[in-house]
């Protein structure tokens, strides 16, 4: 069962693979004009189609049905219609095309492709009036992907519903028939692997947001080394979190101050993290949205200690990485199911994790009770249930800290509001973006900090522009 959210993701990832909404649009029609005429050759069907991509469906499956007595019948102007791809099929149609509310119904089997998946509350008018009328027909009514008005106040109570792909969130028996679930192609790529779609789940900030609205990141890190949690802090910025607190012995802080003039810096005693420092470190933690420990801690016994018993208490989402993985060891068991792991093949072995294919990293994500990204050529990222690949990245990128940059990329996504699992994914793909713009500006020479540079232009080309 997938979400709305899931749908418009699989129809953005399918068109970068190839298969476009058009050709998805296609094989909707041809599966819904495939129903209807193996049960109802010869009546006379109606098509109600709203003015999107599921009023697109409709127009395709009218194209499809040559030959049978079909009239389209709209809720507005054709100019309305949104989709290029449905506009073109209405513009295709041999059958009448007439408007609902004006001319009077005229059909022996109702097919349902006014409104698709998404809505709440109250449908707006003609849309209620068409619901009242299609749930007084006395024929059989054929929703096509969901029922018109599905999580709403008023809702088609269809006899059978042709569902694209997946049932979708909410369908079941009583609110729409039988459900018949129809292959439209969809590559099995678009949802294995990360795409393009993934943005669509990127928090974009309302018009209205003010200072903190957009997530702030605790980044807990550094003693031996202040690189890496400044570069963490830089990449969860340049995602788009508003603030960053970084937590860090005193010894480094100085330094890490040194790297941006807009880094928050919350010093902690002496020259390594040790349990005396966790009563600070979980007050810190509540004033933020997520937290990301690890980078630059080092391996000593105190600090994995420190380590242990913060992450046994803090009731945030959690990045785990880098000397925070190696302080947990294999009897790890997360509290919080909005926690990921970043391990690289070493730390992963020490996890507990065996073999580098999805089943085995699927397994250690289910048995820590979180998210394992498995970082390499091609990430592997489970949350226990489900298992993606993500493919974006280049060679270039072994060089020390881009794993920081990853894990604070993956924190701020996770301090905008982001699930785990998608935090993951898509924190993936853009650092890979990101790494491959990089490589193609400094080639092998390219270093961490470059792969920071490019993180907002990854974001200019695949989200929307800032509203004024």
């Amino acid at each position: 069962m997938i979400t709305a959210l899931d749908a418009k993701v699989l129809d953005a990832n399918s068109a970068a693979l190839g298969v476009g909404v058009d050709r998805l649009m296609d094989r909707a029609g041809a599966a819904v004009a495939e129903l209807l005429q193996a049960r109802y050759h010869g009546r006379r069907f109606g098509i109600f189609c709203g003015h999107g991509n599921n009023g697109g469906d409709g127009f395709a499956a009218a194209l499809h049905l040559a030959g049978e007595q079909v009239t389209v019948y709209l809720f507005d102007d054709p100019s309305h219609i949104r989709s290029p791809a449905a506009a073109a099929y209405f513009a295709a149609l041999k059958c009448p095309a007439r408007y609902f509310g004006k001319d009077l119904p005229d059909c022996e089997v109702l097919v349902d492709a006014a409104l698709g998946t998404g809505l709440t509350g109250s449908l707006r008018t003609p849309y209620d009036q068409y619901v009242a009328f299609a749930n007084a027909f006395t024929g059989p009514v054929v929703s096509v992907d969901v029922p018109t008005g599905l999580g709403c106040t008023q809702q088609v109570r269809p006899t059978v519903t042709v569902t694209m792909h997946d049932l979708k969130e909410g369908m079941n028996g009583t609110n729409c028939g039988e459900i018949v679930v129809a292959d439209i192609g969809i590559p099995p790529e678009a949802a294995a692997c990360t795409g393009p779609g993934d943005f669509l789940r990127y928090p974009v900030p309302a018009p209205d947001s003010h200072k903190g609205a957009n997530g702030s990141l605790l980044v807990i890190g550094g003693g031996p080394y202040f690189g890496a949690p400044a570069m963490a802090a830089l990449a969860a910025l340049r995602t788009g979190t508003d603030l960053v607190v970084i937590a860090a012995p005193e010894v480094c802080c100085r330094e890490i101050a040194a790297v941006s003039p807009v880094f928050i810096i919350d010093p902690l005693s002496g020259d390594s993290l040790c349990p005396d420092h966790v009563s600070r470190l979980l007050e810190l933690s509540e004033e933020a949205d997520a937290v990301l420990i690890g980078p630059g801690l080092g391996r000593d016994d105190q600090t994995a200690a420190a380590v242990r018993q913060f992450v046994n208490v803090c009731r945030r989402p959690l990045v785990i990485d880098a000397d925070g993985l190696n302080a947990l060891g294999k009897q790890f068991a997360s509290r919080l199911d909005q926690t990921v792991l970043t391990p690289h093949a070493g730390e992963y072995r020490r996890l507990g994790g065996t073999e580098r294919d999805p089943a085995a990293v699927r397994q250690l994500a289910a048995r820590l009770g979180c998210t394992v990204i498995l970082k390499g050529r091609e990430d592997l990222i489970s949350d226990g249930t489900r298992c993606r690949r993500n493919g974006t990245g280049t060679p270039a990128m072994t060089g020390a800290g881009t794993g920081d940059v990853l894990a604070g990329i993956i924190g701020g996504l996770l301090a905008k509001g982001m699930t785990a699992f998608d935090a993951a994914c898509l924190g993936a793909y853009v650092s890979g973006l990101a790494g491959e713009l990089a490589t193609e500006r400094y080639s092998y020479g390219m270093i961490a900090t470059d792969v920071i540079a490019e993180i907002g232009t990854v974001l200019r080309e695949n989200l929307p522009r800032p509203e004024h």
